[in-house]
């Protein structure tokens, strides 16, 4: 019977210590469970909180702007071997093979490789632009970018039929830009995701030797009377085709014709005298076709073209993507009727009131309004293909005499122009203008005797040399009041020349192009001016012309009026009411 109880009660001892044991077992793996949660298993793998998941994300994008930012300043993108700049095409070629798809644009030419998310870009057989469309980069958003890069430098503006975005520049290094494409902000998305970068590279003289000496070939092969013609923009008579236009063309070789309104009765008559003076044209050099479409109160267009406000209404909307569509429109209007070259936008700043001759087709009386606005202005016209004017350098703005009529005088220093009218022709030459128009107005601060547009102090000292301007300069009208109520028009080209003008301009009458080639002419054959200063401004103006690709075998139709028309009332109506 006691071997029995003993028996019993060491079953129950077993009993409890085995219940006590799977207490602790079940503890034990509960709490594990718990902590495998939060720390890294076996394998290291960790196993996060889908809370977690958006905080890794955002760090993960922060980590690749840093990255991109700061390998753009070597001028390279993340996860591409390559260098703008530098890297050639067979290097290209060689480390990823043919490209899927090559293009070639007025910008160069482009390859696309499909498995390597990129297209890249050539100036010559140099890469210059570097475009990745990444899967991880177009995880980043716009508000992220401005978090770590910052305000960008500038915003442009793009849009097709496909697309309809924003593009934030961000200066890289001295040749290069870094531009981040994303879909433009509306109410619906205003943190737009990436689309792609660019990494965009000026690539200057080294990638451009074998066109300078290309350029060079051409200037020698050049006679006396061709040079002189070519730094020439002459004005017509009438609305034909006339012996005096055939001259200026087949004898005189000028470079260009400015039209006015009065050359304009119909699109189909317009086309037809654009079309009849390209074939005319029997140079290998094809000519500026140039117009003032400013908007506004300045149009020279035909064919009922809805117009524009002028620019000082539109400085009160104060909208650079505005400008952007406005300056695109422009440039469209010109490409329509077979026009190449406008002379807009107005950089000078409204800060004279009474002034009779700028007034509203100014943007403001301020300078961030009129660089900024003027800019995106420039840039639209550009982005047709057609060449933008940035005038009237030095600045207009202050002026209280109408320069047609007669010689305006500003009496400020070149530190008070430096704070003001100077300031969006800076800009705007650090933004890539091509053309700078120079004024006739007087500055005896600058220069006691010669307006600007015969002042050397002015064009080549402080636009040339100040303010490191590349490309062509051109005088306004030789034939305006300031000029010829003053000065020997004929005498007024040779100092121009002298003081570093590319281009004159004579809008009006036959016989100032016959006296101001003859003029010119005498000048180098007594050695007053040297052939080489004309080989300087030539070799410009065959630069701007290959640039945007200038031809005179395209035949120009007529114009589209309802579609351009339809393209300006919906702007208008987006913005204005």
């Amino acid at each position: 019977m006691k071997r029995k109880r003993d028996s019993r009660n060491k079953l129950r001892i077993f009993t409890i210590l085995l219940l006590m044991f799977a207490l602790i077992i079940g503890v034990y793996y509960a709490i594990k469970e718990n902590d495998s949660e939060q720390t890294p298993g076996k394998e290291g793998t960790i196993i996060t909180k889908p809370s977690d998941t958006k905080k890794d994300n955002q760090n993960s994008n922060e980590k690749l702007i840093d990255e991109t930012f700061s390998l753009s300043k070597e001028s390279k993108v993340p996860n591409i071997p390559f260098v703008s700049g530098k890297t050639g095409w067979k290097e290209v070629n060689k480390e990823w093979g043919k490209p899927d798809n090559v293009s070639e644009t007025a910008k160069g030419r482009y390859e696309e490789y499909k498995s390597h998310h990129s297209t890249i870009g050539y100036a010559g057989n140099t890469v210059n632009d570097i475009r990745s469309y990444d899967s991880e980069l177009q995880k980043i958003t716009l508000n992220e970018i401005k978090k770590t890069g910052g305000e960008p430098d500038d915003i442009r503006y793009y849009k097709d039929s496909t697309h309809d975005q924003m593009i934030l520049v961000y200066h890289a290094n001295t040749s290069t830009d870094l531009l981040w494409v994303l879909p433009k902000t509306t109410e619906q998305e205003p943190d737009p995701k990436v689309d792609h970068i660019s990494l965009f590279t000026q690539i200057e003289e080294t990638s451009n030797q074998q066109e300078n000496q290309t350029i060079s070939k051409v200037i020698s092969n050049m006679s006396l009377d061709e040079k002189i013609g070519q730094m020439i923009l002459a004005g017509i008579s009438g609305t034909t085709m006339d012996p005096n236009a055939q001259k200026l063309i087949s004898q005189f070789h000028v470079g260009g014709i400015i039209f006015f309104k009065n050359n304009f009765e119909t699109p189909e008559q317009t086309v037809q005298l654009v079309n009849q003076l390209k074939a005319e044209n029997s140079s290998n050099l094809p000519l500026f076709l140039s117009v003032d479409q400013e908007g506004g109160r300045v149009t020279r267009l035909p064919g009922g073209l809805a117009n524009f406000p002028p620019n000082g209404q539109i400085g009160q909307v104060y909208d650079p993507e505005f400008s952007y569509k406005v300056g695109t429109l422009l440039g469209q209007e010109l490409k329509e009727f077979g026009l190449n070259l406008d002379f807009a936008p107005v950089l000078d700043i409204n800060s004279n009131p009474n002034n009779p001759v700028i007034g509203d087709r100014s943007f403001g009386n301020n300078s961030e309004i009129v660089s900024e606005l003027g800019i995106q202005t420039m840039k639209g016209i550009q982005s047709q293909n057609v060449i933008p004017s940035i005038k009237h350098f030095p600045g207009h703005g202050d002026t209280s005499v109408d320069s047609h009529l007669d010689l305006p005088i500003v009496n400020k220093s070149l530190k008070e122009l430096k704070e003001l009218e100077l300031i969006p022709f800076e800009r705007a030459i650090d933004d890539g203008a091509d053309v700078v128009m120079v004024a006739h107005i007087l500055l005896p601060e600058l220069d006691k005797t010669n307006p600007a547009s015969m002042s050397k102090a002015i064009m080549t000292d402080l636009l040339r040399k100040q303010l490191s301007f590349r490309g062509v300069i051109i005088t306004d009208d030789m034939t305006m009041g300031a000029i010829t109520e003053h000065f020997d028009i004929g005498k007024a080209a040779v100092e121009s020349v002298k003081a570093g003008s590319d281009i004159i301009l004579v809008g009006h009458d036959y016989n100032n192009v016959v006296k101001i080639t003859s003029s010119l002419k005498t000048a180098v054959q007594n050695g007053e001016i040297s052939e080489q200063r004309l080989n300087e401004s030539i070799e410009r103006i065959i630069q701007l012309k290959r640039k945007y690709s200038i031809n005179d075998t395209k035949v120009v139709e007529n114009p589209n009026i309802n579609e351009i028309n339809h393209s300006i009332n919906s702007l208008l109506n987006n913005y204005l009411h």
